[in-house]
């Protein structure tokens, strides 16, 4: 059974993820979303250690929000684009990748504040 990471944003009272993943080790973080061809819904990637992200050789098209070490939105990179790379944020301490548009979709703005679980109700994706 593999865990889902469920972002929630607590300012807006919304879900940006129902079914993400972690990249908190050297080869999930190395890979990140590069293998995969779309970004679905209730999807979405959530980098640790991380105050920088890129788009180099990516096929779509998404939305990042970096996260303080409280889990407060202290940036927003909306509709990132391939091959692009994101400026240095200092005071992020993880980076949530998630579908383009879900920024807008969600209202999140900085200082939002987020919390982070693990569903392991779901089953091998």
């Amino acid at each position: 059974m593999t865990s889902c990471l469920i972002a929630m944003n607590m300012t807006r009272g919304v879900r940006l993820t129902e079914c993400g993943r972690v990249a908190d080790t050297f080869f999930p973080k190395l890979v990140g979303l590069l293998r995969d061809k779309s970004l679905e819904y209730g999807d979405g990637l959530w980098i640790m250690k991380c105050n920088s992200i890129h788009s180099i050789g990516m096929k779509f098209i998404f939305d990042a929000i970096f996260l303080d070490k409280n889990l407060r939105v202290v940036h927003l990179v909306r509709q990132m684009k391939p091959w692009q790379i994101s400026k240095i944020v200092f005071s992020a301490h993880s980076v949530l990748e998630v579908p383009a548009g879900h920024i807008e979709r969600t209202a999140t703005e900085i200082g939002d504040q987020f919390e982070m679980g693990l569903d392991v109700s779901h089953g091998i994706r």
